[in-house]
C-alpha cells in the first residue's frame, strides 16, 4: 500500500461500505446500542459478519463464557430489529485471550475474518468494528498478516493519550492483542474511552423521552439500560455513556458532523496499563472530540423510524 493509500483509508469513507463488527455484546448495554446502530444505519454500512468476542466480568465465568453469551444476545438483537436474514453471518470468537504477541487463538471469527479480508484491496477495503478485547483482530492479523493491506480496523479501547493509567476495560483485556493491532501497519482509527468518549452520555430521562414505547428494539434497549444503571444508582441521578455507538459513528463521519479527530504515531499499550509513544512509528487517526447532541440525535432517529 502506498502512504497516501494508508492515509486515505484514515479518513471517513465516502461511499457506502462493507463491515464487520467485533464485539461483547452481552458485556454492557452500550454494545446492544453500536449493533442496533449499524442494523439501521444500512444506507452506508454493509454488514458482512458480526463476531463473538470474549469478556470476563461479573458477567460471565470465563472469557469464553462471555462469548457464547455475546454470541447469543447478538441473535437476540437480530430478531428484535427484524434481521434474522444475519444470523448465517454470525459468528463464535475467541475461547480465550492470547497468550503471547505471537500465538493466535483460532476461532470461526477469525477464520472468518481472514477469509473476508482476502476478498478486499486497499482500494476498497474491509472495516472492522471493534468494540471489545481485540483479541478475533490480532488473531486474524497473526494468522495472515497480508490482510492488513485489505482492512481498516475501528477500534473503541484504551484510554485518551493523556491519562496517566490506562487501565481501560477493552484494552486491558487483552493487551497482547492491542499491541498486535497497534503495531502491525494496518490503517487503524482509535476512539479513547475516558478523556474523550466519556462525553457522550445520556440520562434516563432522556432515554426514556426518545425510545420509549416507539418499537420493540427500542423498548428493549431502554430497559435494559436502565435496568444496568439502576443496578449501581436506584433512587440517585445517573447518566451512562453509550461508548460503543461512537465506533460506528465514526464510519458515518462525514463533515466531521459527529466527532473531530487527528493523525498521530501509533501508541504502545505497555503491560503496565500506561501508554508509551514512538514519534517514528506509522500514523494512526486519533478521535479526539464528540460532538454529543448530533451523533444521539441520529441514533435517536435511527432507533426509533
Amino acid at each position: 500500500m502506498t502512504h497516501d493509500r494508508y492515509l486515505k483509508n484514515l479518513q471517513v469513507p465516502a461511499s457506502p461500505v462493507d463491515v464487520i463488527l467485533d464485539t461483547d455484546t452481552f458485556n454492557e448495554t452500550d454494545d446492544q446500542f453500536a449493533l442496533s446502530y449499524l442494523l439501521r444505519s444500512e444506507e452506508k454500512l454493509h454488514v458482512q459478519g458480526i463476531c463473538a468476542a470474549p469478556f470476563l466480568n461479573e458477567l460471565s465465568i470465563s472469557p469464553q463464557d462471555g462469548m457464547e453469551k455475546s454470541y447469543c444476545e447478538i441473535l437476540k438483537l437480530l430478531r428484535l430489529a427484524g434481521r434474522e436474514d444475519l444470523n448465517s453471518r454470525v459468528y463464535r470468537g475467541s475461547p480465550c485471550y492470547m497468550q503471547d504477541e505471537q500465538t493466535p487463538v483460532p476461532s470461526p471469527a477469525a477464520d472468518f475474518m481472514v477469509q473476508k479480508a482476502s476478498l478486499y484491496s486497499p482500494e476498497n477495503p474491509l472495516y472492522i468494528v471493534a468494540i471489545g478485547a481485540i483479541t478475533n483482530v490480532a488473531s486474524a492479523l497473526l494468522i495472515a498478516p497480508e490482510i492488513k493491506e485489505n482492512v481498516v480496523i475501528v477500534w473503541l479501547g484504551g484510554h485518551g493519550h493523556h491519562m496517566p493509567r490506562n487501565d481501560e476495560f477493552n484494552l486491558v483485556q487483552d493487551i497482547a492483542a492491542a499491541r498486535i493491532v497497534f503495531g502491525c501497519g494496518a490503517p487503524v482509527v482509535q476512539l479513547p474511552c475516558v478523556g474523550v468518549v466519556d462525553r457522550f452520555s445520556s440520562s434516563r430521562y432522556e432515554l426514556e423521552h426518545w425510545l420509549r414505547g416507539k418499537n420493540a428494539l427500542s423498548d428493549y434497549l431502554l430497559e435494559t439500560i436502565i435496568a444496568a444503571a439502576e443496578s449501581y444508582a436506584a433512587g440517585k441521578p445517573w447518566t451512562r455513556v453509550i461508548w460503543d455507538v461512537t465506533a460506528i459513528g465514526w464510519l458515518l463521519n462525514d463533515g466531521n458532523r459527529f466527532m473531530e479527530s487527528e493523525l498521530r504515531p501509533s501508541p504502545i499499550p505497555e503491560y503496565n496499563s500506561t501508554w508509551s509513544f514512538d514519534a517514528a512509528r506509522h500514523p494512526i487517526r486519533y478521535v479526539s472530540q464528540i460532538h454529543r447532541d448530533a451523533l444521539f440525535e441520529d441514533l435517536f432517529q435511527k432507533l426509533t423510524r
